[in-house]
C-alpha cells in the first residue's frame, strides 16, 4: 500500500488468525456459532432470489468473491441474479460469461467510468444510482420479485434501494472503507471534494440489515474507523473463498506452460501501485546472477488498458527491472508466453485467464505475495491450494491465511533482503522434501478453512438471520432526496474541482 494510503490508516490492534469455524464468523464466545446454526437451520432454509449489485465485473479480489458467493449461494438451491454497470467479456470470470450465473449490465449508458481519467467515485456512485433508477422504473428489478439484496464496494445506493423496495433485506459486504483508498488528500481541494463522499459511506451503510467484512484485519479498521457504525452492527467475518473440489488434470495446451528446466518465481496481482509488485523485482533481483541462472521472475496479473493506473505501473515496472539489470518481456496470452527467449529473466504476462493462471500456480516454485496491509488476498490461497509454498508480507491479511514456516513465509514488505533469501532457500537450499511438505500442510489448511461450500453455507446462515430493513421509509425518502441533489449538484462540483487544480 502507498505511504500515502498507510498514513490514513488508524490505529488498530494487530488482527491475528483465529482458528475453526469462528475463524470465518466473528461471533460473541466460543461455542457461539455452533448455537447459532442450530438456531438458523432448525427450520427449512427457505429459498431466497438474491439480487447482487457490483459496480464493475471485471477480474479481482472482489469480484472473484462476488462470483463465489453467487455460485455457492446458487448451488444451494438460492436464485441469484447480479447487475452491474461494467462486465467485459475479455476481462472478466468466466462464470460471469459462460452461463453459469445470469449477469446484467445497467446503467452504463449516461455516466463514464472516469472523467478525464478523475472523478471515479463520483462516476461510480451516479453510475450505481443510474442502475438502481433503470431497472426499478422499468419494473426489472420487481419482476424478479427479490427477497435480498447483496452490494458490496459501494454503498452510496443503498438508500435509494431502500425506498424503492422498503421490504428487502439487504446485506452489505465491506472490502475495506472507501475512504481510506482514496488517494491525493493532501491537496486542500481533494480533502474538500472528498468530504461528502466519507460521510456518505458511513451513513448509507447503516441501511444494511447486515454487514460482513472479509477479515479480521478489516474488521478492525472499520471498527477503529467508524466506532459508532460497528457499536450498532455486528460485523461478521466472511472470508473469501476459493474452490478445493478435486479436479483431473487438464489436457489443454494451457498445461505445456512449463518452461522445461526453468524455475518460476510467480507473482500474481492487478497492475496496481498500492500492490507493491517493485519489491518482487528488488528481491529477485538481489540474487547473485548465477543464482537467478534458469530461474525466471513471472509478474501476471489484472490489466485493464481503460485504467491509467494500469498502464503506468507496468511502464514503471518494465524501467525498474531494466535499471537493475534484468532482461524483460511483456505478453498477454499463451502464444504468445510460449515464444519467449529463454534468457528473459522477468516476464510480465497482462489479463491471464483462468486456465492459464491454474497452470502458473502449478509450475511455480514460489509464489510471493507483496502488498502491504492487505484486507485479506486470495492469491495466497489459490497457491496453498495446489501445494505451491507462499512468501507474503507479514501485515493484513496474509497473516489470517499463511502460517509462517508452515505453509510458507511472512516477511517484512520493507526488508527487500529478506524476501531475496526466502527466495535463495527455496531455489537453491530446501529439499525436495521440505517443500512437498510445506505444500501439504497448504493444502490442508486451505480445505479445511477456506472452500466455497463453508462460505456459502456461512452466508446462507447470516442471510436466514437478517431482521428487516433497519431504516424507516421516511428516512429512506430524505436519501431520496440527497440522491437527487447529488445527481445535479455532483457534476457541478466535479467541474468546479477540476477548474481548480490547474
Amino acid at each position: 500500500m502507498p505511504k500515502a494510503a498507510s498514513a490514513r490508516l488508524p490505529k488498530c490492534p494487530t488482527a491475528r488468525p483465529t482458528s475453526g469455524i469462528q475463524s470465518v464468523i466473528a461471533l460473541p464466545h466460543d461455542g457461539a456459532w455452533d448455537s447459532f446454526k442450530i438456531a438458523a437451520m432448525t427450520e427449512k432454509t427457505k429459498a431466497e432470489h438474491i439480487v447482487f449489485f457490483h459496480p464493475d465485473l471485471g477480474i479481482g479480489g472482489a469480484e472473484r468473491l462476488i462470483v463465489d458467493a453467487a455460485v455457492g449461494l446458487q448451488k444451494r438451491g438460492h436464485k441469484v441474479t447480479i447487475f452491474t454497470s461494467h462486465c467485459d467479456p475479455q476481462h472478466c470470470f468466466d462464470e460471469a460469461r459462460d452461463g453459469t450465473l445470469d449477469v446484467r449490465v445497467r446503467g452504463n449508458s449516461i455516466v463514464p467510468a472516469t472523467i478525464l481519467s478523475r472523478f471515479a467515485i463520483l462516476c461510480a456512485i451516479l453510475r450505481q444510482i443510474h442502475l438502481i433508477l433503470q431497472i426499478s422504473l422499468s419494473s426489472e428489478l420487481s419482476a424478479l420479485n427479490p427477497t435480498v439484496f447483496f452490494a458490496d464496494q459501494l454503498s452510496a445506493g443503498l438508500p435509494l434501494l431502500q425506498a424503492l423496495h422498503p421490504t428487502v433485506r439487504t446485506l452489505f459486504y465491506c472490502h475495506f472503507p472507501d475512504l481510506l483508498l482514496a488517494k491525493g488528500r493532501q491537496k486542500w481541494y481533494k480533502a474538500l471534494y472528498r468530504l461528502p463522499f466519507d460521510a456518505w459511506e458511513e451513513w448509507s451503510m447503516s441501511f444494511a440489515a447486515s454487514i460482513a467484512v472479509n477479515s479480521a484485519f478489516t474488521k478492525s479498521i472499520v471498527t477503529a474507523q467508524w466506532p459508532s457504525l460497528a457499536a450498532s452492527r455486528d460485523l461478521s467475518i466472511i472470508y473469501p473463498c476459493v474452490d478445493v473440489a478435486d479436479k483431473p488434470a487438464e489436457t489443454t495446451d494451457d498445461n505445456t506452460l512449463t518452461w522445461q528446466d526453468t524455475n518460476i518465481i510467480l507473482s500474481i496481482n492487478r497492475f496496481e501501485a498500492k500492490k507493491n509488485i517493485d519489491l518482487a523485482i528488488r528481491a529477485f533481483a538481489g540474487l547473485p546472477k548465477h543464482a537467478r541462472s534458469s530461474v525466471r521472475l513471472v509478474l501476471a496479473g489484472g490489466y485493464d488498458p481503460r485504467i491509467s493506473e494500469n498502464v503506468i505501473y507496468h511502464q514503471d515496472l518494465l524501467l525498474l527491472a531494466e535499471g537493475l539489470g534484468l532482461k524483460t518481456a511483456t505478453t498477454k496470452n499463451l502464444v504468445t508466453a510460449l515464444r519467449v527467449p529463454d534468457d528473459v529473466e522477468v516476464l510480465f504476462l497482462l489479463s491471464v485467464p483462468g486456465g492459464l493462471k491454474d497452470a502458473l500456480l502449478r509450475s511455480a516454485r514460489l509464489l510471493v505475495y507483496t502488498p502491504a496491509n492487505e484486507h485479506f488476498g486470495i492469491v495466497p490461497l489459490e497457491a496453498m491450494l495446489v501445494g505451491t509454498p507462499v512468501l507474503a508480507a507479514n501485515t493484513g491479511g496474509p497473516l489470517e491465511t499463511v502460517v509462517d514456516g508452515v505453509t510458507g513465509w511472512l516477511r517484512d514488505p520493507e526488508v527487500v533482503e529478506d524476501w531475496t533469501r526466502v527466495m535463495d532457500s527455496v531455489l537453491h537450499k530446501m529439499s525436495a522434501k521440505e517443500l512437498e511438505k510445506m505444500g501439504r500442510k497448504g493444502r490442508e489448511r486451505v480445505k479445511a478453512e477456506f472452500s466455497e461450500e463453508s462460505m456459502a453455507e456461512r452466508l446462507e446462515v447470516l442471510i436466514g438471520k437478517m431482521g428487516a430493513p433497519p431504516r424507516s421509509v421516511r428516512n429512506a425518502v430524505v436519501a431520496v432526496v440527497v440522491v437527487a441533489l447529488a445527481v445535479v449538484l455532483g457534476p457541478a462540483f466535479a467541474v468546479w474541482n477540476l477548474c481548480s487544480s490547474r
